[in-house]
């Protein structure tokens, strides 16, 4: 059993809990760096894959986790950061001041729209963003001089700083392109934690548990909810940026409502309410269609059985997983690891009620 012995208000808000947890911090950025030394080309664009949509879960961690503001239009504020990021470099402006631009329009526009979004709550405002990501489909459309309409846009490769750069692309330096989306992934990790251990980040997670307590407090929920929303935005945006030039050409065929239900799906099975949740349920997400694949050429070509012959089989089990963590691990993964890992330092100590759920509430939310 470890004890933590805290003598000071900062050992609550410090970024990591003591050295051990900072020691397997530096282990895993030390793997991360390394990984292009032992995998192949294909398996770095399935991590970098992987990368994008952990950041675009944070995004989203941020705003359903930890402020309790349900959104199914995320993929608008992808494809906003997405379509923002390219039409930037087309006019000129380098890469490294085009994507946190194309982030940041993704951010206002998420914040304007949330003003007159989020005098909703519960299932009306789920179906106010429902309705967002179905309309951005068509103003991607309509909006062919920005957009490409239908047909979309192709993207070039990135260049830093200028054009005399060394080139990023997924399919021709692909470790690169891993590289970026890897110090992209840290930096947002880094602002996301840095939030929360801010006045800001306690305040979204009071509006969060209850909002008229929170109110009773002091706290503007108003503002804080947008600025919530802006921020979940505005990371979503960098994600859409990167995806574009993974992709290589963008339409609205890439920003669909399926996307904005995975990426809702992804955090719900990483696990709400914690950053590691969002890089759990994007490795799910990302590996398990490749896993699929897999698995059908090893044990359903003897039957017969392709990928072909049983369409959307990897979206079904996606579905099966959501449910299943509803259902029998609602922490999701993260939560489950949180309950091995206490089960072992509480030894012999450890009790199953310590996670159970409460059903009862704060009589201040009867209110509601």
């Amino acid at each position: 059993m470890r004890f933590q012995f805290k003598t000071e208000y900062n050992d609550d808000i410090r970024l990591y809990q003591d050295r051990v947890q900072l020691a397997w911090y530096v282990a895993l950025l030390i793997t991360a760096v390394s990984l292009p030394l032992f995998l192949g080309d294909f398996y770095i664009s399935q991590v970098t894959f992987i990368l994008i949509f952990s950041i675009a879960g944070m995004g989203i961690m941020l705003l359903v986790g930890h402020t309790g503001l349900v959104s199914l239009g995320h993929a608008a504020f992808l494809a906003a950061g997405a379509y923002s990021t390219v039409n930037l470099e087309l006019l000129g402006v380098p890469f490294f001041l085009a994507l946190p631009l194309g982030g940041l329009f993704a951010g206002v526009l998420g914040a304007v729209l949330a003003i007159p979004v989020l005098r909703l709550t519960g299932i009306y405002l789920a179906i106010a963003t429902l309705a967002l990501a179905i309309i951005i489909e068509d103003i991607i459309v309509l909006a062919e001089p920005l957009t490409g309409g239908v047909v979309g846009l192709s993207v070039d490769s990135i260049y830093l700083f200028s054009a005399a750069g060394p080139e990023i692309n997924i399919y021709f330096t692909p470790f690169r392109f891993y590289y970026l989306a890897l110090a992209v992934a840290a930096l947002v990790a880094l602002l996301y934690a840095n939030i929360l251990r801010s006045s800001t980040g306690r305040a979204f997670l009071a509006i969060r548990d209850s909002e008229v307590s929170a109110r009773a407090m002091g706290i503007n929920v108003a503002r804080y909810k947008t600025l919530s929303f802006g921020l979940s935005c505005f990371i979503t945006g960098l994600a859409g940026g990167l995806l574009a030039h993974f992709l290589g050409h963008i339409n609205h065929e890439a920003f669909l409502i399926l996307t904005s239900i995975e990426l809702l799906m992804i955090v719900v099975i990483g696990g709400l309410g914690s950053i590691h949740g969002a890089f759990f349920g994007a490795i799910v997400f990302g590996m398990l269609p490749l896993t699929v694949s897999i698995a059908i050429e090893t044990f359903g070509a003897p039957l017969g059985i392709t990928s072909t012959t049983l369409p959307g089989l990897s979206t079904g089990i996606f579905a099966g997983l959501l449910v299943m963590f509803i259902l029998v691990e609602p922490f999701g993964i993260y939560g489950r690891w949180l309950k091995i890992r206490t089960y072992f330092q509480l030894f012999p100590l450890y009790r199953r009620d310590m996670f159970r759920r409460h059903k009862s509430y704060l009589k201040t939310e009867r209110m509601r």
